[in-house]
């Protein structure tokens, strides 16, 4: 490479960074202090043809900074003479590309590089001291690092909201800016591109409508609230993607809760953030009033696991994704003939396996389905406002198999458990204190002991047993009574749509048809949403 001379029209570079972390440290590495100091000492030496090359609030471990980056082309175009810093810790933290930079990139353009406070001079001979100081600097760095992760996941292990920017559709309370409040602005669009999941539109659907009406994304948006102060924003504002409907269709935050710890850091140099495996990720419940339904977000996600595939006509059924064989267990999938309004769904064992043996090739077509399916969700809808006690009873059979009667005596149980554990603690206390006292001998007293103890340890793993079950039941009752809500916000369904059957259904069986009698009777059974399936036969007409 050729070596550029160090003439006097040339720039002499006068770099300043600041990071985030440094602010901690006071005035003394600001922006400012490292401008006066540079300009004085350039001055000094008659170095007035000088250019400040600034990055604020950037990270040394990284060299991806867009005034680092200015000052490096500007030095390859030969426009540069001389580079300044304050010292070796503003021009970067990491010692392998600091030294890359200052004693080989530098050097082969001619470069006099100058650390004023380190007193490094790359035309003097004295500089052999530098190597080690930028290997401290790291040191410096990492260490930094290593604080602030420990500092981080104190405060999400605490349950306190650890990302700077608060998710699309909340902004920061003024009184409290670790609460999060409803963004009156962007929580109707987050209400919005749920509702058009549950109508049926796909992420790339959703994207691009909201694209049309020109909404803005959520960057923007965010930015233009004053949340954040990203310069890396694109040029379409209204540009959404499919991915970043996605993500909004997968977020927590929109139930009320705070989810800390989805993603992580390789290392300190590198500010790639990587996801974490779900069973790591710690959720704090209800920190914040929740934009979407529990039902309306379960819907989603079942709908975003179920692979929504079009038949022949180019539609997407319904039905897709709800549909089960009940001999083999596969998915059914929908067919379709062309130029025909006829559809049906067949077993996916039968279809696609080369062992068609293994299944029947059992069918339903979509209207017949409809037909069950509309037909079963009226009479629930009805026997709710006949007799609503009845339809809870039939519910409530589902989600307990035991009785009211039987509930209240496990619960008199666990009390009594727990009552009798707390009195063998104190008796325990009460031998020992007459063992020491010599009211009774030792040999007694570890009889007494291992006897206490043993019984101890029966009603540990009872009163265990007995507040899981509790707990089982408590979480079927309000699973029953998330059912029922659903039920009565409908009078009656007159067209089955996307939204209404996954916000009722989890799934339906179809089984082979009985071909005994003259008649094809083909059974299904419907597995509705938190109460599985119901018996409608004594439901109130």
């Amino acid at each position: 490479m050729k070596r550029q001379s160090n003439t006097n029209e040339k720039i002499t570079a006068l770099y300043c960074r600041l990071s985030h972390d440094d602010e901690l440290n006071g005035d003394s590495n600001s922006i400012i202090n490292q401008k006066n100091i540079l300009e004085t000492f350039a001055v000094q030496r008659g170095w007035t043809n000088f250019r400040f090359y600034v990055d604020d609030g950037i990270s040394g471990t990284t060299f991806d900074r867009e005034g680092f980056q200015q000052m490096i082309s500007d030095i390859e175009a030969g426009k540069i003479g001389t580079v300044i810093v304050k010292d070796m810790s503003r021009f970067g933290r990491d010692y392998l590309k600091v030294g890359y930079y200052t004693e080989v990139m530098f050097a082969e353009y001619d470069i006099h590089f100058i650390a004023v406070n380190d007193g490094v001079d790359s035309e003097l001979e004295s500089n052999d001291f530098t190597p080690i100081r930028n290997l401290f600097n790291e040191f410096y760095a990492k260490d930094t690092s290593k604080k602030i992760r420990a500092v981080w996941k104190a405060k999400g292990s605490a349950g306190e909201r650890i990302a700077a920017v608060p998710v699309y559709g909340y902004k920061k309370d003024p009184e409290n800016p670790k609460h999060l409040i409803i963004d009156e602005e962007a929580a109707p669009i987050v209400q919005r591109i749920y509702n058009m999941c549950l109508s049926g539109m796909g992420p790339a659907q959703i994207a691009r409508q909201l694209s049309e009406e020109k909404i803005l994304r959520p960057s923007y948006h965010i930015n233009n609230i004053g949340m954040s102060h990203r310069t890396d924003l694109g040029k379409n504002p209204y540009g959404w993607s499919c991915t970043g409907v996605a993500a909004i269709l997968e977020r927590r935050d929109y139930l009320g809760h705070t989810t800390n710890f989805k993603y992580k850091r390789k290392s300190y140099k590198c500010h790639k953030a990587v996801k974490r495996p779900e069973e790591e990720h710690m959720i704090f419940y209800n920190t914040h009033e929740a934009i979407i339904s529990q039902e309306d977000w379960d819907a989603v996600q079942k709908i975003r696991e179920g692979r929504r595939r079009k038949n022949r006509t180019g539609k997407v059924s319904k039905f897709s994704g709800l549909l089960y064989c009940g001999d083999c267990g596969a998915k059914l999938y929908n067919h379709a003939k062309a130029n025909s309004d006829y559809a049906y769904f067949q077993c996916g064992t039968y279809a696609y396996t080369a062992t068609k043996g293994e299944c029947s090739s059992h069918y339903i077509s979509e209207k017949v389905i409809e037909q069950i399916v509309l037909a079963e969700l009226n009479k629930i809808i009805s026997a709710a406002e006949i007799d609503v006690n009845g339809l809870s009873s039939a519910v409530m059979q589902y989600c307990s198999d035991i009785s009211q009667k039987a509930l209240t005596k496990r619960k008199k149980e666990l009390l009594s458990a727990k009552k009798r554990y707390d009195e063998l603690d104190r008796l325990f206390n009460k031998i020992y204190e007459d063992n020491a006292n010599g009211k009774i001998s030792d040999e007694r007293f570890e009889k007494m002991a291992d006897n206490y103890e043993a019984e101890q340890e029966k009603l540990k793993l009872a009163i265990s047993e007995l507040s899981s079950e509790l707990t089982e039941r408590q979480e079927q009752s309000d699973n029953g009574k998330r059912f029922l809500n659903i039920v009565k916000r409908y009078t009656q369904i007159t067209e089955l749509t996307t939204e209404i059957l996954h916000e009722f259904i989890d799934k339906i069986l179809v089984y082979a048809p009985d071909k005994s009698s003259d008649r094809r009777v083909v059974r299904v059974d419907i597995y509705y949403n938190f109460v599985g399936a119901i018996d409608t036969s004594s439901l109130a007409a």
